[in-house]
């Protein structure tokens, strides 16, 4: 039996729950996380957040996200807003600035004067290998076969892979039908997230995003930059746009090319408490 002290946050309603693994032993198996996910058995999330001491000498911490069904990513946009609320608040760093390790390279995170939290998520990344898409070459929009209908996509990574469609209503978006099945299409070896995307105008979209592992969530930080970064890239938005989620709204800003992206949002604690395992 495992005792673990928790605590359970969100960003626009994407929510986590978040272990010290500095201050305590924590390894977790995908039975677990599913457990602790559970909005009925467990304590409910959409992922689970564990900080953990640098492996590095030039970070902070090393930050890993498990999604809902178990399985481990490489990046949560919502999650590393969160991620620098916590260890401000625990104590952990005196810093309002922060490197943060993840799986798909270094990020930065900064707890601004007025509670907002804006994530340095680095450059995003097209070539087909790296988010991983089957392509034969980089193209701004991609035809993908669904159930023998035909979607236009643009497919990017920003730590973890993105599939974006623009749609004319984002409410009436076929998010539950084609969500799953671009989320499994074979041509996303690692599978993918998927976002809904409705120009409002050159500066405001909103966003619906169908998570790999976790099914449409509230929010979804990686996914606003994806669907931000993708329409710039099609001439359809400014280098600033506030992305409506269903959870609320957050700023995406890049500068284009090699640039990095920066997202700014909010990061909530709702309660802490204890779980045995």
């Amino acid at each position: 039996m495992m005792r673990l002290r928790f605590t359970k946050m969100h960003g626009l309603g994407n929510d986590f729950v978040v272990f010290d693994g500095v201050r305590q032993r924590v390894a977790l198996t995908p039975e677990q996380c599913r457990f602790i996910a559970d909005r009925h058995f467990g304590v409910g999330c959409d992922q689970i957040l564990l900080v953990e001491a640098p492996g590095r000498p030039d970070v902070d911490f090393r930050y890993r996200i498990f999604n809902a069904d178990g399985g481990e990513v490489a990046q949560c946009g919502n999650g590393a807003r969160c991620f620098v609320r916590y260890v401000v608040d625990q104590g952990l760093t005196a810093k309002r600035e922060i490197r943060v390790e993840t799986a798909s390279g270094v990020i930065v995170p900064r707890l601004e004067a007025d509670g907002q939290v804006t994530v340095d998520m680095g450059p995003p990344r097209f070539e087909p290998a790296a988010i991983p898409f089957v392509a034969a070459q980089r193209e701004p929009v991609y035809t993908l076969e669904v159930g023998g209908e035909a979607v236009e996509i643009s497919a990017l990574s920003m730590g973890n892979p993105h599939a974006v469609l623009l749609v004319d209503d984002v409410e009436a978006a076929r998010v539950r039908e084609l969500g799953p099945r671009i989320e499994r299409h074979p041509r996303f070896p690692e599978r993918v997230n998927v976002g809904f995307m409705q120009v409002v105008d050159r500066g405001r979209i909103r966003l619906r995003v169908y998570e790999r592992g976790s099914g449409e969530t509230l929010a979804c930080g990686t996914g606003a930059c994806a669907a931000a970064v993708a329409g710039m890239r099609r001439g359809l938005l400014d280098a600033a746009v506030e992305v409506q989620t269903r959870g609320g709204a957050l700023t995406i800003r890049w500068a284009g090319g090699d640039a990095s992206v920066f997202m700014t949002g909010p990061a909530v604690t709702v309660f802490e408490g204890t779980i045995e395992l």
